[in-house]
């Protein structure tokens, strides 16, 4: 065998043993950007750990494309399927996906009835708000996403629920919301460092808000860390580590989501395709990435 190179045939192999040790990824523009990509490696190591191969398929979130992804997978009998987003929130899944044990990752279906894994985000916008308390600051500004997703509520609630821990009033008008990104950022935070009883720190929805709120600062001669503490969240490393002074923030945990998902897929095709529990949502703790910004 080793003389002639043989390699054995994996479609006869699977066809005897009726399984084809593959799962199904569809997911919508993970892959295609760089810090989602985690997701897709902590699912691919997992699979890979328990002998089953992973097929990606990437929709660009197109729901007619997501339909033919799920009809394709099935077709190649995939033995589950784990349904993916870039980012957290609820989604209508196509109704094939029931034919196998699926998974969601970084999103759910309102009827919870299926597993899902995602960030806990209330309890990272708490750790951040509690970072910048614990360090002295007492006026605490909010950036905030205008998108009614379950990341800006869950992390304004892990706000408002630091404040309210520690004795301190939720003042509305320290909470700005504008677009998730830099200009969003610097838009919002220029509003709050121009009043004249401006915040000592500004806790972010994300470091792209938080990069804005770098050049806000800036632009009006506010040094970051001396004059203004800030903490973002997701911890990109296209932008986190490369400000100056370099950001601290909460890290999205990615791989470990994408590791859980696939687990939780592996154990459901293991007991003959069903789950040893009802349907859960698990939340998953978000890291502090301590660095020089606040």
């Amino acid at each position: 065998m080793h003389e002639l190179n043989y390699q054995p045939n994996a479609v006869a192999r699977n066809l005897r043993s009726q399984r084809t040790h593959t799962i199904g990824f569809v997911s919508d523009d993970i892959a295609t950007t760089p810090f989602a990509g985690q997701m897709i490696q902590g699912a691919q190591e997992m699979a890979w750990e328990h002998e089953k191969l992973i097929l990606l398929v990437n929709t660009g979130g197109n729901q007619r494309l997501q339909h033919d992804a799920v009809e394709a997978l099935l077709e190649r009998q995939v033995e589950g399927i784990i349904f993916a987003t870039m980012y957290h929130h609820v989604v209508e899944t196509p109704a094939a996906v029931h034919e196998v044990p699926t998974v969601l990752l970084d999103c759910f279906v309102t009827d919870r009835s299926l597993p899902s894994f995602v960030p806990d985000e209330v309890a990272g916008g708490r750790s951040a708000t509690q970072l910048l308390i614990d360090r002295g600051h007492r006026r605490i500004g909010f950036l905030q996403n205008v998108d009614r997703i379950p990341a800006a509520l869950g992390r304004l609630q892990g706000y408002h629920d630091a404040l309210s821990a520690n004795g301190l009033a939720f003042d509305q008008s320290l909470v700005v919301g504008d677009n998730s990104d830099q200009r969003g950022g610097y838009n919002a935070a220029r509003s709050l460092l121009a009043r004249p009883d401006r915040p000592t720190a500004i806790f972010c929805f994300n470091d792209r808000m938080a990069m804005g709120a770098y050049f806000a600062a800036s632009d009006l001669g506010v040094t970051i860390p001396d004059e203004l503490a800030v903490v973002g969240f997701d911890n990109q490393e296209t932008i986190a580590p490369w400000l100056r002074p370099a950001l601290t923030t909460m890290q999205l945990p990615h791989y470990a989501l994408g590791q859980g998902a696939a687990a939780c897929l592996i154990n459901i095709i293991a007991n003959s395709g069903k789950a040893t529990s009802a349907p859960i949502q698990h939340k998953l703790p978000c890291p502090l990435i301590d660095r020089a910004s606040a």
